[in-house]
């Protein structure tokens, strides 16, 4: 397989260390070694999400995806009211897994490339009940970042009984996020972005309230997704306990375990500024010396994991780039596809110095004609 530097906004390039994890000899998923793995995993994610003791952490084997799917089939019944924050494709996208459970989705859409004011929030949220409102912290096809602590602020004095729902795939370990702090009930994300680790676990986050809605629903629309059937699974490793529901992907539990655990030593703080460092100068590089416009309407909702960028060539970018072994991507938001690129600055390439990978991608850039 050609080798190159991966940049485009996930899967990502990994560590040495969670790439010697993924190495290790298999071992069963309910040996003692791999349940004493499995708590330490899930400790840590508390951690990374900066959740406490009441909140339930979940890792099951899927992609960020299924926690759409989790959130759709758990936390609310069909017919459900649901206010939707648009900000891109993945915003809409989860829109439609909700409908697809028989959810009555409302969209709030952010003028492209910016967010939904809180203003509109707030009214809309004014207006009537909604059972659930869901925010894509960052949406990876646009790069625009939404401001989670705020919107959590408005709903928790306009509508207080509205579970609020975090789609953090491309923002857990690359931007500030406080679980208990913002009262957030649901937070997904996935192992392959800046937590660092290879594509194939979900990743997520209930509180206590969340648990309570979904030990208690009336109907279960999921076998694989369900929470009842999770829950007391994810209990059970804390526990120490060897737990049976489905087989845990046990080499990247183990990656994961070492992913996080990098990230917490590094610390949960340095590490984010890390990335909004190497973001901001990227960032700035192409808007000062190339003249490039982002897609992100301003840096307030500028995400610090990835960058957009308008270029009069994508194909062209795209294919010089991968001729030097630099891997972006292309846009995919409907309406403006064929205009832009995406470059993925996060966890190894952005954390750390001796790489150089946003540097070589920019050098790369500047020779050509954008």
């Amino acid at each position: 397989m050609a080798s190159g530097i991966l940049l485009i906004p996930g899967p990502i390039v990994i560590s040495e260390n969670v790439q010697k994890a993924l190495g290790t000899p298999s071992v069963s998923h309910t040996s003692p070694e791999f349940v004493d793995l499995f708590a330490s995993t899930l400790q840590k994610t508390r951690q990374l999400f900066q959740a406490g003791e009441s909140a339930q952490p979940l890792i099951v084997a899927g992609s960020g995806t299924l926690g759409w799917d989790m959130a759709a089939s758990n936390l609310i019944e069909p017919g459900a009211k649901v206010l939707v924050l648009s900000t891109g494709f993945f915003s809409d996208s989860f829109a439609e897994c909700l409908q697809t459970y028989g959810a009555h989705v409302d969209k709030l859409t952010a003028p492209l490339g910016g967010v939904v004011p809180l203003s509109d929030i707030r009214k809309t949220l004014g207006g009537q009940k909604y059972e659930m409102i869901v925010i894509t912290h960052v949406d990876t096809s646009t790069a625009v970042l939404s401001d989670v602590k705020s919107i959590s602020e408005v709903v928790k004095n306009v509508s207080p009984d509205t579970l609020i729902t975090v789609d953090g795939v491309c923002s857990i370990g690359c931007e500030e996020f406080a679980f208990d702090a913002w009262g957030i009930d649901y937070a997904l994300s996935a192992s392959q972005k800046a937590i660092g680790c290879p594509p194939g676990l979900s990743i997520s986050v209930l509180s206590s309230r969340a648990i309570e809605v979904a030990l208690n629903r009336k109907s279960q629309s999921s076998f694989f997704a369900s929470f009842k059937k999770w829950i007391p699974i994810m209990q059970n490793y804390e526990q120490s306990k060897a737990a049976y529901f489905a087989t845990p992907a046990v080499q990247l539990v183990n990656a994961l375990n070492v992913s996080i655990g990098e990230i917490l030593e590094q610390g949960l703080e340095a590490r984010i500024a890390k990335h909004h460092a190497t973001s901001d100068w990227f960032k700035n590089k192409l808007r000062t010396e190339k003249g490039l416009k982002l897609v992100s309407s301003n840096q307030r909702v500028s995400a610090h994991g990835l960058t957009a960028v308008y270029v009069k060539k994508p194909a062209e970018a795209i294919s010089a780039l991968k001729k030097k072994g630099i891997i972006i991507a292309g846009g995919i938001h409907k309406d403006i596809k064929g205009e832009y690129i995406r470059v993925g600055h996060m966890g190894e390439s952005a954390c750390n110095d001796s790489l150089c990978h946003i540097q070589l991608c920019y050098e790369a850039l500047s020779e050509l004609e954008l």
